[in-house]
């Protein structure tokens, strides 16, 4: 073997060695025992509720209660670097047509919606906030009796998702509705159930979305409805000027980059859409400085809690259902 061949045996493998290593220090892989201080998605896999040292030094001398500008985006990087890297200015709502990828029907159905709805913002008071604090409400029957009520409607914006009433339980969810967030299947059907001074948030899951929403806006007789899985709302008690469509980056971001679902060449489809709650809370991440959630997560270990804090169904009802899918799976 010539001395040229020998050195560059020798070096190769030096080489992909130091690759490996420096990787490992900027992807956080587990390298010659050292346990690993992320998981597979780029979490911090020890969580810890006390801040970072440089997060204490800039929060450290707020008065209590005060609102925290930026620390929703601080925390998140603390504990998800990642975070940095995908972390953008982006619009909670769509405003136009730029960068997404439609078909030509639909864009034209959304560039007839959004001439008809032309605002974009939270309302005048919420924009000029300089730092908003905000709170997701869940469906959770953990929400039951526990009198949350005052402390939700503290925050600057609340967010509600689809049909979850607020109606004789606001002494556990609140009295005030800042956003809705819901798609057809899930939008309230009544029209008397709907708040008051609260913005009607359109997430669309499908093209068909689209065609419901443009009906809804401009009060037309409700049609083609062969596509939804459900019964869908007849009618939205809303002026356009109060109905917002969220970006869809935020469906994209929660399946790909937090959930961790397959890519799918980039699409969103069948087995890759996350829950609204999700996706709301990836939203408010982007667009709070304080997030806050109530309602999110269900006690399992408690088969008479209520699955949802407005009905009667059990917790007993998940357990069934999952050994029932079991049982067909196994059988099958």
């Amino acid at each position: 073997m010539k001395p040229a061949h020998k050195l560059l045996f020798v070096l190769c493998p030096m080489l992909v060695l130091g690759f490996i290593y420096y990787s490992s220090g900027k992807l956080h892989l587990h390298v010659w025992g050292q346990k690993p201080l992320f998981d597979n998605q780029g979490f911090l896999l020890n969580l810890d509720t006390r801040l970072p040292p440089e997060l204490v030094y800039k929060y450290g001398n707020l008065s209590e209660g005060a609102c925290k500008p930026g620390y929703a985006a601080a925390k998140m990087s603390a504990i998800y670097p990642k975070y940095e890297q995908i972390s953008l200015l982006t619009g909670v709502f769509v405003s136009s047509l730029c960068s997404f990828l439609l078909s030509l029907s639909t864009e034209r159905i959304i560039d007839v919606i959004l001439s008809a709805t032309k605002n974009y913002g939270l309302g005048p008071d919420l924009d000029s906030l300089s730092c908003k604090r905000c709170i997701i409400v869940g469906n959770g029957g953990i929400l039951s009796n526990k009198s949350l009520g005052s402390r939700i409607d503290d925050y600057d914006v609340v967010i509600r998702l689809n049909e979850a009433p607020v109606s004789g339980y606001t002494r556990d969810v609140g009295t005030k509705t800042t956003l809705r967030i819901t798609y057809p299947e899930g939008a309230i059907q009544k029209t008397e159930s709907y708040e008051k001074d609260s913005l009607f948030v359109f997430s669309a899951f499908k093209p068909l979305d689209f065609k419901w929403l443009r009906q809804m806006v401009f009060k037309e007789k409700l049609q083609g409805t062969e596509g939804f899985w459900k019964s869908v709302a007849h009618s939205v008690p809303r002026q356009p000027s109060e109905i917002r469509i969220l970006n869809p980056y935020f469906i994209q971001e929660a399946a790909f980059q937090f959930i961790g679902l397959p890519q799918n060449n980039g699409l969103m489809g069948k087995g890759n859409i996350p829950t609204l709650g999700t996706v709301a809370i990836t939203m408010a991440l982007h667009n709070c400085d304080e997030v806050a959630v109530a309602g999110f997560g269900y006690d399992m270990n408690t088969p008479h809690a209520p699955l949802h804090y407005y009905e009667t169904v059990k917790m007993s009802a998940i357990k069934e259902v999952t050994q029932f899918f079991r049982s067909r799976c196994f059988n099958a």
